[in-house]
């Protein structure tokens, strides 16, 4: 059986389709459970018929012996065992023998969470594909992220404009616990709105940040090459208090994401390559296309320069102007434009 994915499981489970056996690898245990949770309602098992632990801490022999038995006064039990990575060579090939019979009335769950030791499972992954659905469950990137977190605005009702899923995502990174728990807040922020509208000042209220306040707009004045935008920003950054090490870091982060890609377009790759090798978002491929508009190599270098020696000063508190030392680096690196 080929490979599934988690909506194909959810839209089989919907129409009642139940598999003897289920596989979920990768490393997303946030989407694992997702998906471990329907398989649970579509078998909707009693106290008598559930048996679910990590493989480190379960009685390996019973669990088996309980996916052998029939359910008792049930249609199917389920068993969920998670971790399978952590099993000594015995006990995996006990399961693996299981699986090549696998007893239709059991429903067994298992999990895969090491990526790299997947690869040596040659005979548990051809065993569970044989008589069950396979899923792999790798940490959402770019595209994928963003895909996900609006379709999770929409599964909470929500119509969230493009700008509220780029700076959610921004904002929180790939944490999809942590994501779906703003999402949440953002259902109750825009429960009285009639068209469930979020945008990207709701994001940014949501999250902790005032509505006046972006907090990517320095390290996006910086990528996108706006002199005048970056040392305004700076300027008030600074004036409002925040801490030179955090200004700092909003203009070092994008110098050296700009640095990778400079180097990587100058040895040929091909743009999708690039954005992919240096993980940007989608909304971010235009950096690709402007990456000939970047500053030199030298130039990135003696930028880098400054930043170590700003950071180290400020963490040694020998700095004796701040201000003077961030607008530095960024004479430095907008030097000639």
């Amino acid at each position: 059986m080929p490979k599934s994915t988690a909506a194909k499981i959810a839209q089989s489970l919907e129409k009642g389709n139940v598999s003897p056996v289920y596989l979920l690898t990768g490393e997303d245990l946030f989407r694992k459970k997702e998906i471990i949770r329907k398989i649970t309602a579509a078998v909707h098992p009693d106290d008598f018929n559930i048996y679910s632990s990590s493989c480190d801490k379960a009685d390996f022999a019973e669990a088996l012996a309980l996916a052998n038995t029939a359910p008792v006064f049930s249609d199917r039990r389920l068993v969920v065992l998670s971790g399978i990575e952590k099993l000594r060579k015995d006990p995996k090939e006990a399961l693996v023998r299981y699986l090549e019979n696998p007893l239709d009335t059991t429903v067994l769950v298992l999990t895969h969470d090491d990526a790299k030791k997947f690869k040596a499972e040659k005979a548990l992954a051809a065993a569970a594909a044989a008589h069950g659905e396979t899923a792999d469950f790798a940490e959402l990137k770019r595209e994928e992220l963003a895909m996900w977190v609006g379709n999770r605005f929409k599964e909470n009702g929500l119509n969230a404009r493009f700008d509220a899923v780029e700076t959610l995502c921004e904002a929180v990174g790939g944490d999809l616990t942590a994501l779906a728990g703003e999402i949440e807040k953002m259902a109750l922020y825009a429960a009285d709105r009639e068209d469930k509208s979020v945008s990207k000042e709701d994001v940014l209220a949501c999250v902790g940040f005032s509505k006046e306040e972006n907090p990517f707009e320095l390290s996006n004045a910086v990528q996108y090459l706006n002199k005048n935008k970056a040392l305004a920003l700076t300027d008030k950054l600074l004036d409002g208090g925040e801490d030179p090490v955090g200004v700092l870091g909003k203009i070092s982060y994008p110098v050296l994401k700009m640095a990778r890609i400079k180097r990587m377009v100058n040895a040929g790759m091909a743009p999708s390559d690039v954005a992919r090798a240096a993980g940007l978002m989608f909304w971010e491929n235009s950096l690709v296309n402007n990456a000939r508009n970047f500053p030199s190599e030298e130039i990135f270098l003696k930028t880098l320069d400054r930043i170590i020696e700003a950071d180290k000063a400020f963490k040694t508190s020998s700095a004796s102007d701040p201000k003077t030392m961030i607008k530095g680096v960024l004479m430095t690196l907008f030097s000639g434009r």
